[in-house]
């Protein structure tokens, strides 16, 4: 059930339980009624999962769910299920709203009915360093829309935006990916063609934690790749379907990002993976772009020694002129 006016703020955990206690403490400190929390404890192998519930015993507003580990966009989707609130926070456990966050973005959305999410700025430090009052990415920018812009990277952080309610249930469930899943879950929001509703002001930091960071990891990991090679495609989808067209600036950026994860992909012995990323940043490339060439000589070398051997050689020589 839905209720009115409500922010429901969901936060995906592991193994984080001092990092935990932050989050909910800036999310408590927000200076808007009414808000629920609900933390989503992914299969946490510490005292993490006692830490929710100590949470939950001591404020009202904070329930807690506990799942198998399944990774940050997995347990998002569970919180996203137990939700009632009119508005959606997804939160990071690393990560902090600032305290007029709800307030400012709750009132934007409600003086501006044709837009769906609202941004502000973001902080990026890391963690236990002061921040600056610096935007991070494009949070400092005041942008209409998410496409086409989100095809060149995604510019804000998990932290940033707070959603409608209706435009995430549009959106529908968040994938089982581990890498880029949010980059893909606000390409599907913005394949709806939402408005943006900008507020300037700093609403939220993103820490680099201590110890692994959910995106961190090597751009020869298979797994990884795999995941952002299914990211990818589902973005490139996303923005076909936009109508967003070859021509364009961005959509020539993502094919280049094609390119080189097609590449990675190789290299890794992710054949299948390398093949269709390589067709589709053909696609993206436009007719005449995608008989360049370089596409000429990388499809012709990938049929001669294989998807393998053809990413490595290409991927050891981007190294070499980097």
């Amino acid at each position: 059930m839905l209720v009115e006016g409500l922010v429901s703020t969901i936060i995906p955990v592991h193994n984080r339980p001092s990092l935990l206690r932050e989050a909910v403490a800036s999310v408590l400190a927000q200076t808007y009624r009414p808000i629920e929390i609900i933390i989503v404890d992914d299969g946490s192998t510490d005292e993490t999962g006692r830490e929710a519930e100590t949470l939950v015993r001591a404020h009202s507003e904070v329930r807690a769910v506990h799942r198998e580990n399944g990774g940050a966009g997995a347990a998002r989707e569970t919180g996203r299920l137990a939700a009632a609130g009119e508005y959606i926070q997804y939160l990071d456990s690393d990560d902090v709203l600032l305290p007029t966050k709800f307030q400012l973005q709750v009132a934007g959305l409600r003086q501006h009915c044709d837009c769906a999410v609202s941004y502000g700025k973001t902080r990026f430090y890391a963690y236990g360093e002061r921040p600056t009052d610096m935007p991070w990415k494009r949070t400092g920018e005041r942008i209409a829309t998410m496409f086409p812009s989100f095809l060149q990277s995604r510019w804000w952080g998990t932290s940033t935006p707070l959603y409608r309610r209706n435009v995430t249930d549009l959106a529908g469930p968040w994938t089982q990916l581990r890498n880029e899943e949010d980059w893909e879950y606000d390409c599907r929001i913005a394949r709806n063609g939402v408005q943006l509703y900008y507020c300037d002001a700093f609403v939220s930091d993103e820490r680099v934690s201590p110890g692994h960071h959910l995106s961190a990891g090597s751009s020869n990991d298979p797994e990884k790749l795999r995941s952002r090679a299914r990211a990818h495609q589902l973005i490139f989808e996303h923005a076909v379907a936009s109508r967003i067209f070859h021509e364009t600036c961005e959509m020539q950026h993502f094919a280049r990002e094609l390119f080189l994860l097609a590449r990675q992909c190789g290299a890794a012995g992710l054949a299948k993976e390398s093949r269709t990323l390589f067709e589709l940043a053909r696609q993206a490339s436009g007719t005449e772009r995608s008989r360049g060439i370089d596409f000429l000589l990388y499809g012709a070398g990938a049929r001669l020694v294989g998807w393998r051997t053809m990413g490595s050689l290409t991927c050891s020589l981007d190294h070499l002129r980097a």
